[in-house]
């Protein structure tokens, strides 16, 4: 399983405020193109967004579910983006000093991503990942920045 940590020049609160707010997803998450919606109780256990992934006109109507979530600490997901399958992914925030180290965890858990080869999907993974989080610290760090 391909893992990834970035050092955000922000606390934990700040992180979590992006991860919170489904409607953000796109602008953070590489291969999400926009947000058809997000449930209510998001990011609560059993709670959806629904997106579409990959690049227009060949987009893909799906969703991701959270499977657990520790506000300001931890959220699980099981990405969908059927017919590529499904991936788990735990996001991690941990303090570090005034910032926060986050890491991103993912697998592959069903469809035909599974049967590419481990160490070629690992690659793929952690290329995508690395940059998932610099977005993720461009957006906590703009919004941050903006606040003071």
């Amino acid at each position: 399983m391909p893992e990834n940590s970035i050092v955000i020049d922000a606390p934990p609160g700040a992180v979590w405020e992006v991860l919170a707010d489904g409607w953000l997803f796109p602008l953070w998450v590489v291969g999400a193109c926009r947000i058809r919606d997000v449930e209510p109780s998001w990011p609560a256990a059993g709670s959806r967004i629904h997106h579409s992934v990959g690049v227009w006109p060949g987009v893909i109507d799906d969703d991701t579910e959270v499977l657990a979530s520790e506000e300001a600490t931890a959220l699980r997901l099981r990405a969908r983006a059927w017919p590529m399958g499904e991936a788990e992914v735990l996001i991690t925030v941990a303090p570090s000093g005034r910032q926060s180290e986050v890491t991103i965890v993912e697998e592959v858990v069903s469809g035909p991503g599974r049967l590419v080869p481990a160490v070629v999907m690992g690659i793929g993974i952690s290329w995508r990942n690395k940059e998932t989080l610099r977005r993720l610290e461009l957006l906590v760090e703009g919004r941050a920045a903006r606040s003071v």
